[in-house]
């Protein structure tokens, strides 16, 4: 809405004030006041309706570590979601094709999100359970978000496709839409793929990511920090993979109005900083399904629009780690009769067990986290 304003009262003179990175900057500053602004409105009425978890694990000792967090209030993320939609549709252009797709997604995990954290906190009053939806309930709504996304996002890209030369394996000379290469981190040649690989992949990244940002949300701050990292490269490559010099320079596929979703992840890294405040240890605040599901399938979202999907298993390696500890620890305990691998799964709980502290934990995930982007922009030029 800003951006229209400014448009119109400068009669569509092109000032650097309305650029991408400029709004996208102005994103996370206006992100991050109305979340410490709202933050303790939002914590006082998820306490008045009793919104309180009951963290319960397979293990004794745990469930005793983390006994603390009982009556925490829970669905935060929907103070997340609701400011980073908000930040959204103030900066970026509501005629972009990719913003319109990006707010269907958040607002279709936010729900799904927010559904089975109800469940769960009013069952939990009930009985005593945390029974939520079914996972494959979850998966089911997953991978339907994913199946739409990919094909309206490659259905957009047939009919205003960038057109990238590459030269190399592809075929020497030969131009190819960008929408259909699959980008390869440290080379400098793309993959060219079908319709129906990229289907299989955008709702592959959908749904990994968003199950394993939700699997990473199991300590103070732990996944609001990772994604504070995730989001800020993210909204530097979309910029990049936006602007056609920019993607040329790098040897990146070029998506024509792809930098509009720079905004949106701008718009990420400040909603999750300010929740950061009320969420670091001792947390007063969790963000729960309704946070970290669409908080992680709108970073899969954008690395599917800028080409990026295989970028976002060195960017998110953090969250690479925790979900494949998950897929680690249940096919060992099936395969040997009820053998572990690690103490107990997501890792980041294998370590609280070890003896590390809390805080530690998570401070050593987040240096991890920067290490990780850091060799994600690395690759950028490394190629």
């Amino acid at each position: 809405m800003l951006y229209h304003l400014f448009y119109w009262l400068t009669d569509g003179v092109p000032y650097a004030y309305a650029s991408v990175l400029f709004r996208a900057s102005c994103a996370i500053l206006l992100s991050f006041f109305l979340v410490i602004w709202w933050g303790p409105r939002t914590i006082r009425v998820l306490a008045k309706l009793k919104m309180g978890d009951h963290p319960e694990f397979d293990h004794a000792d745990l469930n005793e570590l983390m006994k603390t967090k009982a009556n925490v209030p829970t669905m935060g993320g929907i103070l997340i979601m609701g400011v980073t939609l908000l930040s959204t549709l103030l900066l970026a252009r509501w005629d972009n094709y990719y913003i319109y797709m990006a707010v269907f997604g958040m607002i279709w995990l936010t729900a799904l999100g927010g559904i089975d954290d109800y469940f769960k906190l009013t069952a939990s009053r009930r009985s005593g359970s945390r029974d939520g939806l079914k996972m494959y309930e979850k998966l089911l709504f997953q991978i339907g978000l994913g199946v739409l996304l990919g094909y309206f996002t490659y259905r957009h890209g047939q009919s205003n496709f960038a057109i990238l030369n590459i030269s190399g394996p592809l075929d020497p000379g030969q131009s190819f839409e960008a929408y259909k290469i699959l980008a390869v981190p440290f080379y400098k040649h793309g993959l060219v793929l079908s319709v129906g690989a990229f289907m299989v992949i955008a709702l592959l990244v959908i749904t990994a990511t968003s199950n394993a940002v939700n699997l990473t949300d199991g300590m103070d701050g732990l996944a609001s920090g990772c994604t504070i990292l995730c989001g800020f490269f993210f909204m530097i490559l979309a910029f990049i993979v936006g602007d056609h010099e920019w993607a040329a320079r790098l040897l990146l596929p070029h998506v024509p109005h792809s930098g509009e979703l720079a905004i949106t992840c701008g718009a990420v890294v400040g909603s999750c900083m300010g929740f950061l405040w009320y969420n670091c240890h001792p947390a007063k605040v969790f963000m729960g399904d309704a946070g970290s599901l669409p908080l992680g399938g709108l970073m899969g979202y954008v690395a599917i629009v800028t080409r990026q999907e295989l970028m976002l298993l060195i960017v998110g390696g953090v969250f690479v780690i925790e979900a494949a500890s998950v897929i680690m620890q249940v096919g060992y305990f099936k395969l040997t009769g009820g053998k572990r691998i690690f103490r107990v799964a997501p890792i980041h709980h294998h370590f609280h067990l070890s003896g590390w502290h809390e805080t530690q934990v998570v401070t050593r995930f987040w240096l991890l986290a920067a290490v990780f982007a850091g060799l994600a922009l690395a690759s950028l030029k490394l190629r």
